[in-house]
C-alpha cells in the first residue's frame, strides 16, 4: 500500500513547490519543536546532567544503524559533515606507489579532494570513470566501466549509491564483489541516498559508509553519521574527544587519563557530538524516516512522478531508464532549443525550487511532493519550448 502524502507534517507554504530536497531538507514540524526544546535546555544548564552527553547519542546510533541494518550500534560514528566522515576514511589508508583509487566522473567535490590529497601523499594515481557520452542505457555502461575499470592495481573504490546530479543508480553489489576479488576498499557516499532509498550494510559490506544528515536524514545541518567496517576497527581519530575514551562516563575521574577508546567506531565521533540541540532533531528525524521506510518514500516518488517523465520524455527531454536510476532524485536533460534563463524566470514566477547543473534541471522530490507539482513543473517546461 503506498503511503499517503505527508505534507501535513512540514510547515511548507501552500503557494511553495519544493523539489531541491538533495540541497536542503524541510524539517518535520516535530524536528522543529525538537530544536526549540534544545535551546530552552541550554537556557536551563542545570537541567544538563551527565547523562545528557551520551544516552541520547547512543539512541541516535540506534537509529540509525536499523535504518541501515547494522548489528552493533558502536559501529557509527557522529560526525557534522560528510567531508569529516570522508577525511577520517583517508586518515587511515596507507597506499602504495602506484596504487589507484576508483572514482566516477564528476563527483561531488567532498569526495573528490580528499582522495586527490591521498593519492599525492602516497604518490598513487586516481582513476576516474567518466559517464558514457551516449544516452542509451547510459546507467548500464556506465555500471560495466567501473566494474571493468577495476583491478589488481586498485586499492580504493569510492562512490555513492547513485551519481548525485542525476541519480544513475551504481551496482553496488556487483562493485563490492569485484572490489573484494582484488583486495580493494569500498567507501560509499550515502549522502543523496541513505533515507530514501532502501540500503543494507549487510548485504553490501561496505569498509565504510559516509552520510551528510541534513538532506533524506532530515536532521539539522552540520550534522552526519559514518558506519565503519573491521578495516577501521583500530585506526586513528582526527581529533581525541575526551567522550570517546573508554568509562568517560565517570565525569568525576577524567583526568584518571584512559588509554583505551570505547569499542569499534565510537573513537572516530567529532568533538561535541552530543549538541543538545542537534541530538533530539535527529532522533525525531531518524524516528519518522524508519517509520515511512525508505522502500515506501521510493513507491510514493516513482507514483507522483511517471506522467511527469512520460510527458518530458514526449517533448524531447532525456531521464535515465527506470532500472538504473532512483525514483526520489534524478535528472532531466532538456532540450537544446530550450532558453535555461527563461525557464528560470518562469520557475521563479511560479515558485517551483529545482537545481540546475548546465543543461540538466535535477529533481528531488519526497511525501510532501504531489502528482500537481509535477504537473506545475513540465507546463513550465513545455511553456518555454
Amino acid at each position: 500500500m503506498t503511503l499517503p502524502n505527508q505534507k501535513l507534517l512540514f510547515s511548507i507554504p501552500e503557494e511553495i513547490t519544493y523539489l531541491n530536497i538533495a540541497s536542503q531538507s524541510p524539517s518535520f514540524k516535530t524536528v522543529e519543536q525538537a530544536g526549540i526544546e534544545g535551546v530552552l535546555e541550554k537556557s536551563n544548564p542545570f537541567k544538563i546532567t551527565g547523562n545528557s552527553y551520551f544516552e541520547p547519542v547512543k539512541e541516535v546510533k540506534k537509529l540509525f544503524a536499523k535504518l541501515i541494518s547494522v548489528n552493533d550500534y558502536n559501529r557509527i560514528a557522529n560526525i557534522p559533515s560528510a567531508s569529516y566522515g570522508l577525511a577520517t576514511v583517508a586518515n587511515n589508508i596507507t597506499l602504495n606507489k602506484g596504487d589507484e583509487i576508483l572514482l566516477v566522473e564528476g563527483q561531488f567535490p567532498s569526495n573528490y579532494y580528499v582522495w586527490e590529497k591521498l593519492a599525492n601523499k602516497f604518490n598513487a594515481k586516481l582513476t576516474i570513470v567518466s559517464m558514457p557520452k551516449t544516452t542509451k542505457n547510459r546507467g548500464e555502461k556506465w555500471n560495466e566501466a567501473i566494474l571493468n575499470s577495476i583491478s589488481n592495481k586498485t586499492a580504493v573504490v569510492t562512490l555513492g549509491n547513485i551519481y548525485w546530479a542525476n541519480g544513475t543508480l551504481f551496482d553496488l553489489k556487483s562493485i563490492r564483489k569485484k572490489a573484494t576479488e582484488h583486495n580493494a576498499l569500498l567507501i560509499i557516499d550515502g549522502s543523496q541516498s541513505v533515507g530514501a532509498l532502501p540500503f543494507s550494510v549487510k548485504e553490501i559490506n561496505p569498509d565504510a559508509l559516509i552520510c551528510a544528515g541534513y538532506k533524506w536524514l532530515f536532521g539539522p545541518y552540520g550534522c552526519g553519521y559514518a558506519y565503519f567496517g573491521e578495516y577501521f576497527d583500530n585506526g586513528n581519530p582526527l581529533e581525541e574527544n575526551w567522550s570517546n575514551r573508554l568509562n568517560s562516563e565517570n565525569m568525576s575521574g577524567l583526568t584518571s587519563y584512559q588509554t583505551k577508546y570505547k569499542p569499534l567506531a565510537n573513537r572516530y565521533s567529532a568533538g561535541e557530538h552530543a549538541s543538545f540541540i542537534y541530538i533530539k532533531m535527529q532522533i525525531e528525524a531518524l524516528k519518522q524516516v524508519i517509520e515511512w521506510a525508505p522502500k515506501s518514500i521510493q513507491e510514493y516518488c516513482k507514483e507522483i512522478t511517471f506522467d511527469a517523465v512520460l510527458k518530458l520524455k514526449e517533448i524531447g527531454c532525456f531521464i535515465e531508464e527506470d532500472n538504473f536510476r532512483t525514483h526520489h532524485l534524478f535528472g532531466v536533460e532538456l532540450p537544446k532549443q530550450l532558453d535555461i534563463e527563461q525557464l528560470k524566470t518562469k520557475l521563479k514566477e511560479e515558485n517551483i525550487f529545482i537545481s540546475f547543473r548546465g543543461n540538466y534541471i535535477r529533481i528531488s522530490c519526497h511525501l510532501y511532493n504531489t502528482k500537481e507539482d509535477f504537473n506545475k513543473l513540465t507546463d513550465c517546461i513545455i511553456a518555454c519550448l
